[in-house]
C-alpha cells in the first residue's frame, strides 16, 4: 500500500507523467491520504448483469463514454449491507492490456468534506471478481479534481453510499 503511494506521487512529481497545472507541479509535494485502515478492505459477492444494455455516461464535461454495467458487487460495512456496480468501457476494453479492466465509481459522506465533491474510483479486473475485495484505501480522485483539462466519469446514482468512506485520497485543494 505504502508502495502504492510511493509511486503514485512520483508520477504527480513527474514532468513528464503530470496531469498537474503547471502552477499545482511547482508547489507539488505529495498528495494528501487517509490513514491506512483494514477496515475499509472489505470482501464482497459478485453478481453478474447478463445482458446489460450500453449506456452514455455523464461526465464533467459534455463528453459521454460509452459503458456497460458489468455486475453488482455486494459487501457489508459497519454492520450494514451495501451494493454497487462496476462498470466496463466499451471503448477501453478495445485496448490491449484493459480488456479485463472495470471501473468502479462511486460518493459517500465524505465527498466535498474531505474528499473530492465528485466522488472517487477504484480500479479492478475481471479475474479480481472471484474472490472480490473491495480496498478503499485505494480509491482515489478522477483527474478533473486536478485539472479541469480532463473530462471524468461523475458516478451514477446507484452507487451513491450512506456512509463516510475515510480511506484513500483526500481532496487536492481546501
Amino acid at each position: 500500500m505504502k508502495k502504492h503511494r510511493i509511486e503514485k506521487d512520483a508520477e504527480f512529481s513527474s514532468t513528464e507523467s503530470s496531469i498537474l497545472t503547471e502552477d499545482d507541479l511547482a508547489s507539488f509535494r505529495g498528495l494528501d491520504y487517509f490513514d491506512i485502515k483494514p477496515e475499509f478492505r472489505v470482501k464482497a459477492r459478485f453478481k453478474r448483469i447478463k445482458n446489460a444494455k450500453e449506456f452514455e455516461m455523464k461526465t464533467s464535461t459534455t463528453r459521454l463514454p460509452l459503458y456497460r454495467p458489468y455486475g453488482k458487487i455486494r459487501f457489508r460495512f459497519n454492520g450494514k449491507k451495501f451494493e454497487l456496480t462496476i462498470y466496463q468501457n466499451m471503448d477501453l476494453m478495445k485496448k490491449p492490456g484493459y480488456e479485463d479492466y472495470l471501473f468502479l465509481p462511486f460518493t459517500d459522506l465524505t465527498n466535498s468534506e474531505s474528499t473530492y465533491g465528485g466522488g472517487r474510483y477504484l480500479d479492478m479486473r475481471i479475474g479480481d471478481l472471484k474472490n472480490p475485495i473491495i480496498d478503499f484505501n485505494l480509491c482515489y480522485n478522477p483527474y478533473c479534481a486536478y485539472n479541469s483539462k480532463f473530462s471524468c466519469p461523475i458516478p451514477p446514482y446507484e452507487n451513491n453510499l450512506d456512509v463516510s468512506i475515510e480511506a484513500g485520497v483526500k481532496k487536492f485543494h481546501d
